[in-house]
């Protein structure tokens, strides 16, 4: 997959088939777009190509709006994407000047000037342009005028309940992970650097790897435990003099095809933790995660964290001995859980 940080960089292509969104979390419904992206692509022998924005439409045009979060960075999103088979992703910079194209403007200037769209494939609820005044009836008045097709997808239900981020997002921070990533159809992932704690965790019997999560508009789930598979690149653990690569958000100018799959990346379950430590009267959110049968030094080392199922939510203990017992439950209960997926 090719990645284009602006409509410059990109080369107008003779066929390309196109959608235009967000493509939040890439959850079920994205998938049935770009599935049928695909088909469409090898029926013609055209290319597929995501247009997406960042930042966030809404964090431009309301940026008194500080409650979204999302559910992906800009580089998860990217080695999602390529995962289902997307051969270009333009990522445009959201400005203030881009909104306000007409519909027309829009669609003369990037969509048939620019990508060269012969098809555009669009979900039954899009909107663009200037004041979101752009929708399907637009796209498809100039058509005929512009020669492309437009192909509406409807919008998608899992388990009788339709698919959208906002409600994958709500279902994060109301502790459904499983609801979320039902939705997505992959589990919703943090990826982050190991940074020292205080290790109260050790001291109890139950180590943890303090995360730090960089992007400052990544959603974290609510506070409480939860049971995890923790993906890390075993070749960087040798190597903890040197300056560490990240595996999982690489620059997305260049996205190497072994970043998904790379054969010294290991997972193991555990269960981590978000909260601000009641019982120790922690004033910051943390996020760690006590990861199973492993010892290794990993600080400074990013690793990503699967969340697959929510355990209990965040309360205060009477003292560290109570928070150690409770703990070794709810590694019980987490064990458990693996062990009836398993």
């Amino acid at each position: 997959m090719k990645i284009y940080h602006h409509l410059n960089e990109f080369k107008k292509l003779s066929r390309a088939v196109v959608t235009i969104g967000t493509f939040d979390g890439v959850h079920f419904g994205h998938q049935k777009i770009i599935a049928r992206l695909v088909q469409e692509a090898k029926a013609i022998q055209a290319e597929v190509v995501i247009l997406t924005f960042f930042p966030h439409p809404r964090m431009i045009l309301h940026p008194e709006d500080q409650h979204l979060k999302l559910i992906n960075t800009i580089n998860e999103k990217a080695l999602l994407l390529e995962r289902f088979g997307v051969n270009h992703l333009i990522i445009t910079p959201f400005t203030r000047d881009f909104s306000n194209l007409w519909p027309q403007q829009y669609i003369e200037q990037i969509l048939v000037n620019t990508i060269g769209t012969t098809k555009i494939i669009i979900g039954h609820n899009h909107h663009f342009g200037k004041d979101r005044s752009g929708n399907i009836s637009e796209l498809q008045k100039y058509a005929p005028q512009y020669g492309y097709q437009v192909i509406e997808i409807p919008q998608q239900e899992v388990e009788n309940s339709s698919v959208s981020s906002t409600k994958i997002r709500t279902a994060l921070l109301n502790s459904d992970v499983d609801t979320a990533n039902v939705f997505m159809g992959h589990p919703f992932t943090l990826a982050g650097k190991v940074i020292r704690g205080d290790q109260i965790g050790r001291t109890m019997g139950y180590p943890t790897a303090n995360i730090f999560v960089e992007e400052s508009y990544k959603l974290i789930p609510s506070d409480g435990i939860y049971a995890v598979k923790v993906c890390i690149d075993t070749c960087n653990i040798k190597n903890k003099n040197q300056e560490i690569k990240n595996p999982f958000t690489p620059n997305i100018a260049k996205l190497p095809p072994q970043v998904t799959d790379a054969a010294t990346v290991k997972c193991y379950f555990g269960m981590a933790y978000i909260g601000h430590r009641p019982t120790i009267n922690g004033m910051s959110q943390n996020i760690e995660v006590n990861i199973f049968d492993f010892n290794s030094d990993i600080y400074h080392q990013t690793i990503k964290i699967e969340f697959l199922h929510f355990i209990r939510h965040d309360i205060k203990f009477d003292g560290l001995a109570a928070l150690t017992e409770q703990l070794g439950k709810d590694k019980e209960v987490t064990l458990a859980y693996f062990k009836q997926k398993n």
